[in-house]
């Protein structure tokens, strides 16, 4: 009899930590992590963006203010090139960059889907000698006029390590790297080189994500932030450094954390 309490129990316990564990992780934690003191009407946005197949795709993790010429002039000046139209001739041009090792800067990506809708700006950033690696990002214009009467546009970054096999779908792919901070933070720190940032701050995204997957099966890591640059409008150059709005205390807390965490994944061989 004493044992069959004592399995009770140990199994009431249990429940209770299962329980417990479902309500910080998937209750608590997403609310108290959520911020969107500088962009209030983004807070009803998904934070992932679907492939053709409807599988979560990449997570938004970047964001732009401006007018749409102010985001081709900005990305231009800060060195990433509109990508080409997927057509037949630029996906023969792609396959013989990757097979060729020849360069091919203005390269198709793939379609993603966010809110149902195919991405409406692309670009890109050669990183080695052909197609099989580069950084890229794709946007979305979000909302027609956000907090400052402007353009609010949400993207996705990341950066295609190599050529290979969906885990998911079996197609041939760019396989992508785990960490889209570091990509986030590239296409940021681009902009601001190229004066074309007016100011700086973050709101939401996916939240705090440690072991989750893109549409084609590719790990990946953030600390759930996307990163918003109000662009100088008119094609002009900032003078002098950006402003930067801060983030809630709570919120910093979180980026230190996961900064430190992101040095320690870098530091594994």
């Amino acid at each position: 009899m004493a044992t069959k309490k004592i399995d009770r129990r140990l199994a009431a316990a249990a429940i209770a930590a299962a329980a417990l564990y479902l309500a910080l992780a998937y209750l608590l934690a997403p609310f108290f992590w959520r911020h969107f003191e500088h962009q209030p009407k983004l807070a009803g946005f998904e934070a992932t963006t679907r492939t053709a197949l409807g599988l979560p795709g990449d997570a938004i993790n970047v964001g732009l203010e401006g007018y749409e010429d102010d985001v081709l002039c900005a990305m231009h000046a800060a060195g990433w090139r509109p990508a080409d139209p997927v057509t037949l001739s630029s996906s023969v041009r792609i396959i013989g960059s990757v097979v060729l090792d020849r360069p091919y800067l203005d390269a198709p990506v793939s379609p993603l889907f966010y809110e149902n809708r195919k991405q409406d700006l692309a670009f890109e950033k050669p990183s080695g000698k052909s197609a099989r690696t580069r950084h890229h990002a794709r946007f979305w214009k979000a909302l027609d006029a956000g907090d400052d009467g402007l353009p609010v546009w949400l993207g996705a970054a990341v950066f295609d390590d190599g050529l290979g096999v969906s885990h998911y779908t079996g197609q041939i792919t760019h396989h992508t790297a785990p960490d889209i901070d570091a990509e986030r933070d590239l296409l940021i720190s681009d902009l601001v080189q190229a004066k074309k940032v007016d100011e700086l701050y973050s709101v939401s995204g996916v939240g705090p994500t440690l072991f989750s997957r893109n549409g084609g099966g590719d790990p990946y890591f953030t600390d759930g932030d996307i990163a918003f640059a109000r662009l100088v409008p008119g094609c002009e150059g900032q003078e002098g450094a950006p402003r930067t709005l801060l983030d809630p205390p709570r919120i910093e807390a979180k980026n230190a954390f996961f900064s430190w965490l992101r040095s320690m994944w870098r530091a594994l061989p």
